[in-house]
């Protein structure tokens, strides 16, 4: 019996991971070492296990499965790339994927049978050591540089991935500029689209590049890169950047809590009556709020 192909599952979504995982596991000759949930974490997990095969979701927050590819080389120039299975749930671009030599991709939500398909990809390229996922970013062939050619088709790519999951979601460029102005927000959870209204929004927060958009029902994922962008789409009269991490609406406030040496938490009204510190710079904006 051939050894078993090692596995990498990196996807913002923890069902999406386990469901995954399950299929792969039940298609057999398949050991997932280990799951990731952002991209940041893809980078570590890639350079540490060296899977034979990485399971990567095209659309994380603040690093996308094409910029893990670019970080994990502009890191090592040498590293010998493992094969590369996109997973993604906008079929629009998904065949993108082959522009820079993915092995296959799989359209969210899984399909068993094409699972399979895709693992015989996968080894069928492995055991012809024809041109891997290495050509990503090396057009060589032998990974050991960043072409400029592939460079360029990835950045093309990650542009493209923020147009189409824009229109994925009914909107365009402009659209989503309109969207802005109506006073919604767009917030992803479980494999969907939702549209909150700003006024419903208690905090947003960023952690490990990943944006979270809590309101007193729903919470999910931005589709912003950064809490800068999300608040250029954000009313600011209700939006405070409280501190460098949050992003709080004012009317969802409720309680100011003092804290130890002169400085404060905010108590907000979401179902956790999650606490959220005021850095430094930001307690004379919340004394002036607040006439504290």
């Amino acid at each position: 019996m051939a050894n078993p192909l090692t596995a990498l599952i990196i996807d913002d979504e923890p069902l999406a991971r386990q469901e995954l995982q399950y299929l792969l596991e039940a298609a057999g000759e398949v050991s997932v070492l280990a799951q990731g949930s952002n991209g940041i974490e893809a980078v570590s997990l890639i350079r540490t296990h060296k899977p034979d095969v990485i399971f990567l979701d095209v659309r994380m927050p603040g690093l996308d499965g094409f910029a893990v590819l670019k970080k994990v080389l502009a890191l090592d120039r040498k590293f010998h790339m493992p094969q590369v299975v996109f997973a993604t749930a906008f079929d629009q671009y998904a065949v993108k994927a082959f522009e820079v030599n993915a092995v296959d991709y799989l359209l969210k939500p899984f399909d068993a049978k094409r699972v399979v398909k895709t693992l015989e990809k996968v080894r069928a390229r492995l055991a012809s050591d024809g041109p891997s996922s290495e050509a990503v970013v090396s057009q060589g062939g032998n990974g050991a540089e960043f072409g400029s050619d592939a460079a360029a088709k990835l950045d093309a790519l990650l542009r493209m991935v923020e147009e189409q999951a824009a229109q994925a979601s009914g909107l365009s460029t402009q659209g989503a500029h309109n969207l802005a102005k109506s006073g919604k927000v767009v917030v992803r959870a479980q494999n969907r689209l939702l549209l909150a209204d700003q006024k419903d929004v208690c905090f947003a927060a960023i952690e490990d590049g990943r944006i979270s958009v809590v309101t007193k029902t729903v919470e999910g994922d931005s589709n912003c890169r950064t809490l800068e962008e999300l608040m250029d789409q954000l009313d600011q009269e209700q939006f405070w950047r409280a501190h460098r991490s949050f992003v709080v609406n004012i009317q969802h406030i409720r309680e100011v809590v003092p804290w130890f040496k002169s400085s404060y938490q905010l108590r907000m009204d979401d179902r956790k009556q999650t606490e959220i510190p005021v850095s430094r710079s930001q307690t004379k904006r919340l004394r002036e709020l607040f006439n504290l």
